[in-house]
């Protein structure tokens, strides 16, 4: 156990689904996280647009802060690419709106004629998907609300600025707005110019483990907080957070999957891969802690489960994952990378239209549509580290699962399966303990990546799968689908 002399420090850790924050107290050797609020997400669509409810979601922060009692330091991540806009006096200028939000549809082509495609990912080596950020201000140019703007914050910049009253724009979640470049790691002012976007409306850029601000004293009071509490700029893209947290021993040799709402599937680098072959595959280089690479491509995730299960009004999945278990392997399978899933609603309709389209049997009950997302899951978890490794040329002995699919064993032994690797789960809470050792680590207790890393592997071991039955019947699925899939848009 962590002696409880040690500082404890507050991570607000900001899902699509929910928000919670954690408390965690780091030791000599020793690491110890609880949960001490948790609070829900809930998008409102307001006339056509779809949008976070950011002050609902300051208001769990503000109580989870209160649950959390004295700290030494406070950080924030969430997800990637939305974005709050203030006025002259700092005042929000409305709910930032939702990544899946229909705002942005055709968007990439009005972008594309300015700066193509290819050139683009030369600059900025980020893949294509339509809520990047470029493309959402691209898609709010001419609106009254941009000409007001006088600043523009990413998520966790937005709740930081409430806490502390200081700007600033965190590197890693700024490297996933397709405006920053991965090889200087700035601004790509040339990019943003032939655009007509405004990159100056981003405060100036911060390093995870740069200081963020003090508490304001309206702070301190809601809370019941007291003294100088900082808030620390932490690796403020959740999944650059639950990168660092990877428990692996040999950072040349290792595959992570970022596992939850999405799936994140990549290697760690030293260095950007900016090349047409890359493009064409749609990988994306976003930057992450001590001047590493996230080079990976984003998956749907398990946001096809969430969205069958709320389908189906259910919240216990563990009865129909059991089914789901006995059901025919690999009998229907869809591209869990497709477009055509990102929008909310109907998914287990829209997963049966997909196999009935190509030609593949539709899933007759929910174990088998349960069945048909874990089973495309792994399959694009199994192309994506195929094509990582091949572009990079780097092999991979392991893979190293981590985020909420950690809970899901059927998921990570099918993945485990597809890949034909020893796959080790854990730890679920990645992207909070990123946030927490990214704290420490600028407070003296932790000196590198590589001593965070040890520590998770001492403090939570990770749970090993070894892989079964060979990846011939894998390789079989993936050459039926690739036969019935149409091409995708996402190469641009």
């Amino acid at each position: 156990m962590t002696p409880s002399s040690s500082p404890r420090f507050a991570a607000v850790d900001l899902g699509a689904s929910s928000g919670r924050v954690m408390v965690g107290r780091v030791g000599p050797g020793s690491l110890d996280v609880e949960e001490v609020h948790r609070f829900p997400n809930t998008p409102v669509r307001t006339g056509p647009t779809l949008h976070w409810d950011i002050l609902a979601l300051y208001a769990g922060v503000l109580d989870g802060l209160r649950a959390a009692g004295q700290v030494a330091s406070v950080g924030i991540d969430s997800w990637a690419v939305d974005y709050g806009l203030l006025d002259a006096d700092g005042a929000l200028l409305g709910n930032p709106v939702h990544y899946r939000d229909r705002r942005t549809e055709g968007i990439a082509d009005q972008v594309w004629a300015r700066v193509p495609a290819a050139e683009l990912y030369g600059a900025t080596g980020l893949q294509y998907a339509p809520f990047n950020t470029l493309y959402q201000l691209t898609a709010a140019h001419g609106t009254p609300q941009l000409a007001a703007a006088r600043h523009a914050l990413l998520i966790p910049d937005l709740l930081a600025y409430w806490l502390t009253g200081q700007l600033g724009t965190e590197l890693t979640n700024a490297s996933t707005t397709q405006l920053v470049d991965p090889r200087t790691r700035d601004w790509s002012y040339e990019v943003a110019g032939r655009l007509g976007i405004d990159v100056g409306l981003f405060p100036p850029l911060r390093q995870p483990g740069d200081p963020a601000g003090l508490l304001e004293p309206h702070v301190l009071a809601d809370t019941g907080l007291a003294g100088d509490i900082p808030v620390t700029a932490v690796a403020s893209h959740d999944t650059a957070s639950a990168v660092a947290t990877v428990p692996a021993a040999d950072s040349a040799r290792f595959a992570y999957l970022c596992t939850g709402t999405w799936s994140l599937a990549g290697l760690e680098l030293d260095a950007p891969v900016l090349t047409e072959e890359s493009r064409k595959a749609n990988f994306t280089n976003e930057l992450g802690i001590d001047g590493t690479v996230r080079y990976l491509r984003n998956i749907m995730g398990l946001w096809l489960l969430q969205e069958c299960l709320r389908a189906w009004r259910m919240t216990d999945p563990g009865a129909l994952l059991a089914a789901a278990a006995e059901a025919e392997p690999l009998r229907s399978v869809v591209d869990a990378g497709s477009p055509e899933f990102l929008a909310p609603g109907r998914m287990p309709e829209r997963m049966a239209e997909a196999c009935r389209a190509s030609g593949q049997p539709v899933p007759a009950s929910p174990a088998e549509t349960v069945r048909c997302v874990l089973d495309s899951l792994a399959l694009a978890h199994r192309r994506a580290l195929a094509d990582a490794q091949r572009l990079t040329g780097r092999t991979v002995d392991v893979i190293h699962l981590v985020g909420g699919g950690v809970r899901n064993a059927l998921l990570c032994q099918l993945t485990a399966d597809a890949c034909g690797l020893p796959l080790l789960a854990g730890p679920a809470e990645a992207s909070a303990l990123g946030n927490i050792l990214v704290q420490a680590r600028a407070h003296g207790l932790i000196s590198d990546r590589a001593e965070a890393r040890a520590l998770v592997a001492h403090s939570m071991p990770p749970t090993r799968y070894e892989p079964r039955g060979g990846t011939a019947r894998w390789q079989a699925a993936e050459d039926r689908l690739r036969i019935c899939s149409r091409p995708s848009p996402l190469t641009g």
